[in-house]
């Protein structure tokens, strides 16, 4: 298993709430006690972002845009920054905003998991959370901005489209289909953000593209109980000690066995 997918199995990123809303302007909701992590994404319309209160903190995302959300634990999400909030959502459970209950009650269910009027012109929102757990989720989280957009292209189109396509049905099976293709979606999210140049990434996933000490925290995470040395890691590398551990303390930050040290220590803490 390769570390990306390491982080993400042992941060527990699954069973993920997933839903639709389908809804013409003005619309806008408010998210408090937020989870950890949240993809958002705006099809056939557009949606823009605040974290907090913080009109500087905002963004627009047009349509096949994918934005994902770690912090912090109050956001909005709206047809224009401009629109008041009409619904709080806590955790699971919506809450009308004084004054808006009308605009509340009009987004009546189109379909499983789908809110809204359904009408011409709408916009179709789609949004994941998910739950993390321990320690792991820290360093999963550190690959990511409190607000990360990844702009429309067509590996995350064509995901986005499935995920539409599946999220309205309600058969055998169909949280299963979903989970999944959300977290395909996360998981094209999380490599084209980490693609671009000007990406803040931590040095042990710059030192992934590097093919020996790529493989190197590859074998830490698959097998971080073995009784590892500097020299059998680099003979399974194919390097000599004195090459490999100067090169992966150069690009990870920190020497090989003190990696290995800290991440055991994750693992140690993960519930």
């Amino acid at each position: 298993m390769d570390v990306l997918s390491d982080l993400l199995h042992r941060a527990g990123a699954r069973n993920a709430l997933v839903r639709q809303l389908i809804q013409r302007p003005p619309w806008s909701l408010a998210f408090t006690d937020a989870p950890p992590l949240a993809i958002v994404a705006a099809l056939g319309g557009h949606a823009s972002i605040r974290l907090g209160d913080n009109d500087a903190a905002t963004v627009r995302l047009k349509d096949g845009d994918i934005a994902l959300i770690t912090g912090p634990k109050h956001y909005t999400i709206a047809d224009d920054p401009s629109t008041p909030p009409q619904v709080e959502i806590r955790g699971q459970r919506k809450y009308a905003i004084e004054g808006h209950e009308e605009a509340t009650r009009a987004r009546h269910t189109l379909a499983p998991r789908t809110f809204g009027d359904g009408l011409p012109g709408a916009t179709t929102l789609l949004r994941g959370a998910y739950e993390l757990h321990g320690d792991v989720a820290g360093r999963l989280l550190n690959l990511l901005p409190p607000l990360a957009v990844v702009r429309a292209g067509p590996r995350t189109r064509a995901a986005l489209d499935l995920l539409t396509t599946e999220i309205a049905r309600d058969e055998p099976g169909q949280d299963a289909i979903l989970h999944r293709l959300l977290d395909l979606v996360l998981v094209l999210a999380l490599r084209a953000w980490c693609a671009r140049p000007d990406a803040p990434l931590p040095a042990w996933y710059q030192a992934l593209a590097d093919p020996a000490v790529g493989d190197a925290l590859r074998l830490l995470h698959e097998a971080p109980s073995r009784r590892w040395t500097v020299a059998t890691l680099a003979a399974q590398v194919g390097m000599s000690r004195a090459a490999f551990a100067a090169r992966f303390t150069s690009l990870v930050g920190e020497p090989p066995l003190t990696y290995l040290t800290g991440w055991r220590m994750t693992l140690v803490l993960q519930p």
